[in-house]
């Protein structure tokens, strides 16, 4: 069986472009990730789904923005609107692990097994919006709790979380799809930002890093692209031992070329280059430049799958009735 590379790309729209199968098919990245563009109803989204294992293998990962709120790539009227992590602030696990589980069950039926969430980003006052919402406090131990709760919820229906954006995004003052933040805090005053990765380290959840500069712990490259970041920092100190994902390289917080920014990043220490235009040459030029998945990352990935299926194996409530335990928790804290 050949090795996938350390690679994750977008597509361009709702079908598998015969262009794209072949090349699926010759570079075999180590998944996709799928976007609104990609998205129309129910049974387009199985048809791609299914498209992309015809050529990748059932192995093959599919992932998605999925958090509630402004961030989710399924959205009414063929599927239910969520809320954003920043409602479920002060109210029981149960109800955070419940819509996490049936937000999960939702990407799970249309074949989309891993799910780019939650945000355990602090929600700081005064900082840019990019968090905002999605994230659930600007209290470490508020975000680790409901954080915690997120992440089994989705175990739960069988996906795999993943927790973004470490070392942590939420000092940024503008919009890393934009441009590049700049963090000036130091380093004690970033260990709260790293305290809900912390607890959440162990959990079987992948890892999504952040393109933030922090001039503290590297005054030179972002997260993404930092090994003492992310030895020292991602792997040290917060001891996250799981799969980690760099964040989109096509934001224009980073430069160079997609070859030069997926190669820089696996060189920091990420174990996949996650690259998302869906264009097919930039697509061609990244998953010509990364080597194959490490055999450190094949055990990251192997990790992950079976904490979301000791999870899943659990008993599963009625859909129905665990909709209706959230909604009469978040109504009792209303």
């Amino acid at each position: 069986m050949v090795t996938p590379r350390a690679a994750i790309i977008g597509l361009s729209g709702p079908e598998l472009l015969a262009e794209e199968a072949a090349l699926l098919r010759q570079a075999r990245p180590f998944g996709a990730i799928l976007f609104a563009r990609n998205v129309q109803d129910p049974a387009q989204l199985r048809r791609l789904t299914a498209a992309i294992r015809d050529v990748l293998g059932e192995a093959a990962p599919v992932l998605v923005d999925q958090e509630g709120g402004r961030v989710a790539r399924l959205r009414p009227p063929h599927w239910p609107r969520f809320e954003p992590a920043a409602r479920f602030e002060r109210l029981p696990e149960e109800a955070a692990e419940a819509n996490a589980t049936l937000l999960g069950l939702e990407c799970a039926s249309v074949g989309l097994d891993v799910v780019c969430a939650p945000v355990l980003d602090l929600r700081l006052p005064g900082a840019h919006s990019v968090v905002g919402d999605r994230g659930f406090s600007a209290e470490p131990a508020e975000v680790a709790r409901l954080g915690a709760a997120w992440v089994a919820g989705l175990q739960r229906a069988g996906t795999i979380p993943v927790v973004k954006h470490m070392p942590g995004h939420g000092r940024a003052m503008v919009d890393s799809h934009l441009e590049l933040p700049r963090v000036a805090a130091g380093r004690e005053a970033l260990r709260a930002d790293w305290a809900p990765f912390r607890a959440l380290a162990g959990s079987g959840a992948w890892g999504m890093t952040a393109h933030l500069l922090f001039e503290a712990l590297d005054p030179a490259r972002p997260a993404t692209l930092s090994p003492a970041i992310i030895d020292g920092i991602i792997r040290g100190e917060i001891g996250f031992g799981g799969l980690l994902l760099s964040d989109d390289l096509a934001m224009q917080a980073l430069s160079g070329s997609p070859a030069e920014r997926a190669t820089a990043c696996l060189a920091a220490g990420c174990d996949i280059a996650l690259h998302c235009s869906g264009v097919l040459e930039d697509s061609a030029a990244v998953l010509g430049a990364v080597p194959p998945l490490s055999d450190a990352a094949q055990r990251r990935i192997a990790t992950a799958r079976d904490a979301t299926q000791r999870q899943a194996a659990l008993s599963l409530p009625d859909p129905l009735a665990l909709a209706a335990k959230r909604d009469a928790l978040m109504q009792d804290a209303a």
